[in-house]
C-alpha cells in the first residue's frame, strides 16, 4: 500500500531528527535522510523545500512535547512553595527530554550552528518557559524565600540541569538518573535545586522523612 503524505512527512522528520542530532546540520545531507526515511530525494523536495526546512520541521515536532510544561507554568499560583512548583515543572520537563532525548540535541545544533537563524525559533521554544521561571524565581529572591541570586540565571541553570546533564553525564562519571527513568530523574534534580535554593525547606522535608 502506497504511503500517505503525512506518512512520508513523519519518516522524513524522524530519520531527519535523528540524524541532525547526530551528525549536526552540516554534518547531514538530504541524501542520507531520504535514504533513512526510505524515500527518494525527489519525494522529500515535494514535501520540503529544503535542509533547513526539513531541520526546523523537526526540531518543532520533537519540541512539541514541552508544551506541557509551558501550559503548567500558567496554572502556578504566584505564591507556590518552591518544593511544590519544583516537581510540577521538572516532571514533565524530564519526561520529554528521557522520551526524545534528540530535542536537547537539536536545540544545541540549532544554536550552534545556525546562529541568527536559530534564535527565533528558539525563542518561541524556550522563552515562555524561562520567563515564566524566572518571573516566578524573582518573587521568591524578593520575598526572601530562595537563594539570593540572578533570577534569570537561576532559570537558566536549572532548565539547562534537565537538557544538558543527561548527555554530559554520558561523557563523565555517569552517576546521575537516567533521564529514561523520569520518576529518580526529575526526584533528584528538584531535591538537587532545593537544597541549593532552600536549604532549610530541603532539611525539613529529609528530617520529615527520616521521623515517618
Amino acid at each position: 500500500m502506497p504511503l500517505q503524505k503525512s506518512d512520508r512527512t513523519e519518516r522524513i522528520i524522524t530519520a531527519a531528527a535523528h540524524l541532525f542530532a547526530s551528525q549536526g546540520f552540516h554534518g547531514t545531507t538530504t541524501r542520507e535522510i531520504a535514504q533513512l526515511a526510505e524515500v527518494s530525494e525527489h519525494t522529500l523536495f515535494r514535501h520540503f523545500n529544503g535542509k533547513k526546512e526539513i531541520f526546523w520541521s523537526a526540531l518543532r515536532s520533537y519540541a512539541v512535547g514541552l508544551r506541557p510544561t509551558f501550559d503548567l507554568l500558567h496554572e502556578i499560583q504566584a505564591d507556590e512553595a518552591l518544593d511544590i512548583m519544583l516537581p510540577r515543572i521538572l516532571g514533565p520537563l524530564t519526561e520529554t527530554v528521557g522520551r526524545r532525548p534528540e530535542v536537547a540535541r537539536l536545540l544545541a545544533v540549532a544554536l550552534l550552528e545556525l546562529n541568527d537563524e536559530a534564535e527565533a525559533a528558539c525563542r518561541d521554544l524556550i522563552v515562555p518557559l524561562f520567563s515564566e521561571m524566572s518571573e516566578y524565581m524573582a518573587r521568591n529572591v524578593q520575598k526572601g524565600l530562595v537563594l539570593k541570586a540572578d533570577p534569570a540565571m537561576l532559570s537558566a541553570c536549572l532548565l539547562s540541569m534537565v537538557l544538558l546533564l543527561p548527555q554530559i553525564s554520558k561523557l563523565t562519571d555517569g552517576r546521575c538518573p537516567s533521564p529514561q527513568n523520569g520518576a529518580e530523574a526529575f526526584s533528584a534534580y528538584s531535591n538537587f535545586w532545593l537544597q541549593v535554593l532552600a536549604p532549610r525547606i530541603a532539611t525539613i522535608e529529609s528530617e520529615s522523612e527520616h521521623i515517618g
